[in-house]
């Protein structure tokens, strides 16, 4: 999956063109920043088209993991216990990130697979294909991708942990946060993300992607 910023992003925070140092690290450190972004926020920030991911409903209702959604294609009833899958029909799309099923008419020429005396043959898991994503990453998950690289790249030593140091007459200092050689996620980081609404809540739908 791609980073989410680039080393012209980089550089524009920057002022300058990266060293030649910097720039042979630049690559991995994004990928490492977008990787922990991703994690934090549940989100891929990548378009992809039909993708199929198993979810549960919770009182009819199924909610799509990834966001924004662009479209749903299809939604299929899971059989369990060899019952077949089934199409759903009347399902409707909130055009945001839920999807309602009608329990009572789910399937396609298969009614009397969903008879009351069988109820454990569909427990309610559903197939979804549909196209979520960005064509380019929000300026907000840019912007933190870069501090979080950032203060890795440039701070005065790689030695992990290390927050401050003295050399004869000289002294820095450094809030640790970037130091050494790995990306790291600030407090204020994961408020940014957390403000612009990029933290996806716990939710109990239970996914599995294809």
């Amino acid at each position: 999956m791609a980073a989410l910023a680039d080393t012209t992003d980089l550089e524009a925070r920057l002022g300058r063109p990266l060293m030649t140092a910097e720039a042979a690290r630049a690559a991995a450190l994004l990928d490492d920043a977008s990787a922990e972004i991703r994690t934090f926020t549940g989100l891929s920030f990548s378009r992809v088209d039909d993708a199929e991911v198993v979810l549960r409903a919770q009182l009819g209702e199924i909610r799509l993991p990834q966001r924004p959604v662009i479209g749903v294609k299809s939604v299929t009833a899971i059989g369990a216990g060899g019952a077949p899958d089934v199409a759903v029909v009347g399902w409707q799309w909130d055009g945001l990130d839920i999807i309602r099923v009608a329990s009572c008419s789910p399937s396609i020429n298969l009614p009397e697979a969903w008879y009351d005396e069988d109820v454990d043959a569909y427990p309610g898991t559903y197939r979804v294909v549909y196209s979520y994503g960005d064509a380019e990453a929000p300026a907000i998950i840019v912007t933190v991708a870069c501090r979080m690289v950032l203060r890795t790249l440039t701070a005065p030593t790689m030695a992990g942990g290390v927050v401050g140091e003295t050399i004869g007459p000289y002294t820095y200092r450094t809030d640790g946060s970037g130091a050494g050689t790995a990306v790291t996620m600030t407090d204020e980081d994961r408020k940014m993300l957390v403000l612009g609404g990029f933290r996806q809540t716990v939710r109990t739908s239970i996914a599995r992607y294809r």
